[in-house]
């Protein structure tokens, strides 16, 4: 549980994001914010134990910094106005996988699973993948928990087949994603009650399946290359 303070020092901080203001306010982002995150990520962790192991992670490493990159962004504010917590797959690199990821702000909690703006390389093995086992992965797009917790397949559309694939390839519509992730938002209320925990861990435990998919070519290639090297 978040204490009424976290979404209070978010909804102040939209209003006063500046390096003045925050450092007056730093104790209570640690104490209301960065310490409630972090027993939240531990807790989920025992939850991961029970339907994916392999993306249990140390919460330090888990939960995202505040401070905001600037250098290539138009928005020079310097802080972040949400927390947020990424668990990665064992044995993939940073960004390489698909993931679960978590993030409060002011007015929702969101619940994410899957692989968001992959890069090229990494978008050629899930395509090669899905057209392979294509039928595996709609079954697993369908299933009625997913789409009751987490609603429908989320991203960006090609207008046309990406290169490499036929027009009217039975996977067709799967191909011209450039993404594949599910995300979902409740109330920033919830996260001051104890039902925070057990929502968030069933639609995690929803996605899984898909994040496991999607992780099978990346997984299978970063092995290769060890192989090769």
């Amino acid at each position: 549980m978040f204490p009424k303070q976290a979404l209070q020092f978010f909804r102040a901080l939209e209003k006063n994001n500046n390096r003045e203001w925050f450092e007056t306010k730093k104790p209570v982002y640690e104490a209301s914010v960065k310490v409630p995150m972090l027993a939240l990520v531990d807790s989920l962790n025992r939850e991961f134990l029970k339907f994916a192991p392999d993306y249990v992670v140390d919460p330090k490493k888990a939960v995202l910094r505040i401070y905001r990159d600037i250098r290539f962004s138009k928005d020079k504010t310097p802080y972040k106005t949400n927390v947020a917590a990424t668990f990665r797959r064992h044995n993939l690199g940073k960004d390489e996988g698909a993931s679960f990821y978590i993030q409060l702000d002011a007015k929702e909690l969101m619940v994410a699973g899957g692989i968001y703006m992959p890069m090229p390389e990494q978008l050629k093995l899930l395509r090669a993948h899905i057209a392979e086992h294509h039928v595996e992965f709609r079954k697993l797009l369908a299933a009625k928990k997913l789409r009751s917790l987490m609603g429908d397949l989320q991203g960006d559309l090609m207008t046309r087949t990406p290169k490499g694939y036929l027009p009217g390839h039975p996977a067709e519509d799967l191909l011209k994603r450039k993404m594949y992730v599910f995300w979902t938002t409740l109330p920033s209320s919830l996260a001051q009650t104890p039902a925070v925990l057990p929502e968030i861990a069933k639609r995690l435990a929803a996605v899984a399946p898909v994040v496991e998919f999607l992780n099978r070519p990346l997984l299978a290639n970063r092995r290769q290359v060890h192989f090769d090297m």
